[in-house]
């Protein structure tokens, strides 16, 4: 059989049925040599299952005490995997090289042998790469929960990461070692730690590749632990940090500049023979550049560069984006007049989302 057959595959399982033992009949048919199941904590209820999945050959079972969540299942399988998988043959020129990392599967049966397979040539092709296998969320079998839930995310995925993922919340990945060892460290027990995944592939500059896969939905999806109101909540309030920095920057402009409006709004019109729009508008966004900047760079996107280096690129920016509000706010007050912030708003809004884009590619991405 091909070396690829020699990659693990890890599957976490909380209170499973015979879908489980299923799988791991089909797994241990199809020749796939390893296979490391993790029991979340299910209790004696569930014992026997996890004794007959011990019985296969090719399979161990690690176990946690009590329910830890998706999360910390998989980092349990990573590091034991890392510390017991070392060299295996290569059919490919005779010699031997390191398993290339692991597979991660779900144990409800929405995963076929053929598909976990086509992920373990895919990460053995492609060593250093992240490999998603892609459900078709248009197949009329998707339930209509898991289908919006996952559009949506994609879309967040798109604007907020620059990440074009057609399945954010698939269970079927195959990861590289050198990413699991990274992946030990990710914040996220529960299911929000797959989203924490895809979004550390941005932070590292780890490659994604797709692999199509069957489109499986078993009674609808109804012994999937996955809770569409609680995990959705996990894992959008990753998302929590961008829009609470760039929001609370905006509150501090936004009251800065109606003070220095207030202050600057001389019979003259302003100080200094300039009008005092662009005044206030400039010495807000000073203060509340530095504010956000910080921000950013500590929490939101966890530079990696020179803070100098960082700080010299979000000036550029700002000063930028400080001159379109500037003179579009003094433009449309002088055509349309009315009260100086509820100009301001609108226009600061629309430049919201073009710096932010800037700020993600040019001034916090990693090169």
């Amino acid at each position: 059989m091909p070396s690829y057959y020699e990659i693990p595959v890890i599957i976490p399982s909380y209170e499973p049925d015979e879908k489980l033992i299923t799988l791991l009949a089909a797994l241990q048919e199809a020749g796939i040599r390893h296979v490391v199941v993790v029991d979340d904590g299910s209790g004696e209820r569930y014992a026997s299952f996890f004794a007959r999945a011990a019985a296969f050959t090719n399979c161990e079972v690690l176990h946690h005490a009590v329910n830890l969540g998706k999360g910390r299942a998989l980092k349990t399988a990573f590091n034991h995997c890392l510390l017991t998988y070392g060299r295996v043959p290569d059919s490919r020129d005779g010699g031997s090289q390191a398993v290339p990392g692991c597979v991660t599967a779900d144990s409800d049966g929405q995963h076929t042998p053929g598909d976990i397979l086509a992920c373990m040539k895919k990460l053995w092709d492609n060593p250093e790469s992240l490999i998603l296998g892609c459900r078709d969320f248009d197949a009329p079998e998707v339930p209509a929960r898991s289908s919006f839930g996952n559009k949506c995310t994609r879309r967040v995925f798109r604007y907020l990461l620059g990440l074009s993922v057609s399945d954010t919340q698939t269970g079927l990945r195959a990861i590289p070692s050198s990413f699991m060892e990274k992946l030990l460290e990710v914040r996220g027990e529960r299911f929000e730690y797959e989203t924490n995944m895809l979004i550390e592939t941005k932070n590292l500059n780890i490659e994604i590749a797709e692999v199509p896969v069957e489109t499986i939905y078993i009674e609808e999806n109804r012994t999937s632990h996955f809770n569409p109101i609680r995990d959705s909540l996990r894992i959008y309030l990753v998302f929590g940090k961008f829009l609470f920095s760039s929001l609370s920057s905006s509150v501090v402009d936004l009251l800065l500049f109606h003070l220095f409006c207030t202050l600057l709004h001389t019979p003259e019109g302003g100080l200094w023979g300039m009008p005092y729009i662009i005044l206030s508008t400039v010495f807000a966004r000073v203060i509340s550049a530095v504010y956000n900047f910080l921000i950013n760079y500590k929490v939101v996107f966890k530079s990696r560069e020179r803070m100098a280096v960082t700080a010299a690129k979000y000036f550029v920016l700002a000063v930028c984006q400080m001159m379109c509000s500037a003179l579009l706010v003094n433009g449309l007050y002088g055509l349309f007049g009315g009260v100086e912030v509820a100009v301001k708003m609108p226009v600061d809004v629309f430049l919201f989302f073009v710096s932010f884009l800037f700020q993600r590619e040019f001034v916090y991405r990693k090169r």
